[in-house]
């Protein structure tokens, strides 16, 4: 029997196993047996020597996030003077344990997921050497999960990305990360399905879809190829019960590689947009244009001055197919615009009058009109108010988005962060920047808003 340190997976050691026995290797009556060491003097594959290069490179992150405590009673300023209460809030300490995987050794880039260290006030990296470091959060892309820190050390392991797009369904993975706080552990597996979409908060999907085991802890770790080359980053899982089934996914390479790139460059990431809106073709709709059938979106809006436009899109469009993929909602072509970096050319199918066309789009920056919150109120003074991306509204999203709160302002301390949503104010509902903006002027004696996020909606008083 091998020592247990050598051990194969159980999925691989069937899989050895029975082209054992096919090769005629061992006979048929041998099936229960163990595997030997060696077969005709040559040594058994192990993923040992491949880890032993992998494993150095992947860390534990863990974050502390200080939280204003909220309550409509005692945050009244009467009371609080009354009860002889101390100004400044109440706070809770929340805590985040996850994983994450060296890049560049150089300088210290470290890739995890956003909801690792979305909105940390500490973060501190474990090395697998058992060195613990102080991270810098170089930035984080909530729509696709993915954030950047960095740590000042020698000696550092860094994984080679592999090219994402090259994998296939059928070929092996395996996950590393630390599990429910266990330490570093390694599961194995196969890629069970690529281009996975419509899961989780995230806005912009095209998740690896793996057998290999992933548990809460394993986020924000590495996927690798049998090559030990990353192909993506652990991010979530589907279960029924909260413990793995089986059905993990990962975030491309590609994907990560690209947010990365803009993070470290600018801290957040610039996204293209063709500036037009969309819907499905219903069985109605395809019969009112007159289509053969009901495959691809129509066109319902196209922005002035968008790449649509330049483009020549038109309402009543049907678009068909992107680069050469047959095109099937309006999330894919969400996707496709989200995912591809700024300045990408696309190569758009449409059908116009019956007609099949082909027109070229060059992604552009969506322009969002915004407003410095202290023209507003001066108690909201350090706040960045913006209209809602297009995603955000495809998605059902109301409101004026919070695009940028300084740290240490009023807001800050009162609980605001970027990438909120305000929907009211008092008990007025806003649906949109413009009407927000129609609060300049209007003297509030408390000023509470009402803010959503991905956790649901709650107030925020501002003093």
């Amino acid at each position: 029997m091998l020592p247990r340190h050598l051990r194969l997976p159980s999925w691989l050691t069937g899989l050895l196993a029975a082209a054992v026995i096919a090769l005629g290797l061992l006979p048929a009556g041998s099936r229960a047996a163990t595997l030997p060491g060696a077969v005709d003097g040559q040594p058994m594959p192990s993923l040992a020597p491949m880890l032993t290069r992998v494993t150095p490179a992947v860390v534990n992150i863990s974050s502390t996030t200080r939280v204003p405590v909220r309550d409509a009673y005692f945050d009244d300023p009467m009371v609080r003077q009354f009860f002889g209460l101390p100004a400044t809030p109440r706070e809770r300490v929340e805590q985040s344990l996850g994983s994450g995987v060296i890049v560049d050794a150089a300088k210290g880039y470290i890739l995890t997921n956003n909801h690792v260290v979305a909105g940390a006030d500490d973060i501190s990296v474990t090395l697998q050497d058992g060195r613990t470091f102080k991270g810098k959060l170089i930035g984080t892309d909530p729509a696709t999960d993915v954030a950047v820190v960095q740590i000042r050390a020698d000696n550092l392991h860094a994984l080679p990305m592999s090219d994402s797009s090259t994998l296939r369904v059928g070929d092996y993975v395996v996950a590393v990360g630390e599990p429910f706080g266990l330490g570093q552990t390694v599961t194995a597996g196969i890629v069970s399905a690529l281009g996975r979409s419509g899961l989780g908060d995230s806005s912009y999907q095209n998740f690896i879809q793996t057998d290999a085991s992933i548990n809460p802890g394993n986020s924000g770790g590495p996927l690798v190829n049998l090559r030990g080359e990353l192909v993506g980053i652990n991010t979530m899982i589907f279960s029924p019960s909260g413990g793995n089934v089986g059905i993990g996914f990962a975030i491309p390479s590609n994907l990560t590689a690209e947010v990365m790139k803009q993070l470290i460059a600018h801290g957040k990431v610039e996204r293209g947009s063709l500036g037009l809106q969309a819907q499905a073709i219903t069985p109605r709709i395809a019969q009112a244009l007159k289509l053969k059938s009901n495959k691809g979106v129509v066109v319902t809006g196209v922005s002035d001055g968008s790449a649509a436009a330049r483009a020549g899109l038109q309402p009543g469009d049907v678009l068909t197919s992107l680069d050469g993929k047959p095109l099937q909602s309006v999330q894919q072509l969400r996707n496709t615009e989200g995912l591809l970096p700024l300045g990408s050319t696309l190569q758009i199918g449409i059908v116009r009058d019956g007609q099949p066309r082909q027109v070229s789009a060059t992604l552009t920056a969506e322009k969002l009109a915004s407003i410095d919150g202290g023209q507003l109120d001066p108690r909201l003074a350090g706040v960045r108010f913006s209209e809602l991306s297009q995603n955000q509204r495809d998605q059902g999203w109301y409101g004026a988005a919070i695009s940028a709160v300084q740290p240490g302002s009023r807001a800050a301390q009162a609980g605001l962060s970027s990438g909120d949503v305000v929907i009211g104010v008092g008990n007025q509902r806003i649906t949109s920047l413009r009407m927000l903006r129609g609060l300049a002027g209007v003297h509030l004696r408390q000023l509470v808003l009402v803010v959503a996020d991905a956790d649901g909606s709650h107030y925020v008083l501002i003093n």
